[in-house]
């Protein structure tokens, strides 16, 4: 190993010793940071699904399954494209953000999709209803409760969001 390759893995290993607080575990700031970031093209995935699906008059299960398919996309597109921006292939960039993102999507969306699903009423209500956006929002709220931790000992596993942290 040359001196350069030497220095960029210590680099990394300082990087991620430094998020996890050195303990080999990952840090719960960690797991909050990689949690609102899944959760935020989560949302906008989902609720744009919704609005879609809502606008075409569609039913709930199509419906549904847009907003689920839509979250995952833009869940794995802001990795992708941060991944992008570091200088990695496109081939190698999806694979990163398979990798970090696809677990943690799909809890979420198991998560506050179960939620909506649950809550009476909310399958029916129309997107001008506050019981849609409560649902909604509400699931969102213990998606993230739900897969915060799981993120965290993905982490501090070397798995999840912690194979972005090479390319930050």
């Amino acid at each position: 190993m040359d001196h350069t390759d030497h220095s960029a893995h210590t680099d990394h290993a300082e990087h991620m010793a430094a998020g996890t607080g050195g303990t080999g575990g990952a840090s719960w700031s960690m797991a909050v940071k990689a949690t609102l970031h899944c959760l935020t093209g989560c949302a906008i995935g989902e609720i744009l699904g919704m609005v879609i699906g809502t606008a075409l008059l569609w039913g709930n299960v199509p419906t549904m399954a847009l907003a689920i398919f839509l979250a995952f996309v833009f869940g794995y597109s802001f990795t992708l494209f941060a991944v992008r921006r570091a200088g990695l292939d496109w081939k190698s960039a999806v694979k990163v953000a398979l990798a970090a993102d696809t677990v943690s999507i799909a809890v979420m969306e198991l998560v506050d999709n179960s939620i909506i699903a649950l809550t009476p009423g909310a399958m029916e209500a129309h997107l001008s209803d506050g019981l849609f956006w409560y649902a909604l929002l509400g699931g969102f709220a213990v998606a993230f409760l739900v897969t915060t931790p799981i993120n965290k000992w993905m982490i501090g596993r070397g798995k999840g969001h912690a194979v972005v942290h090479a390319f930050h």
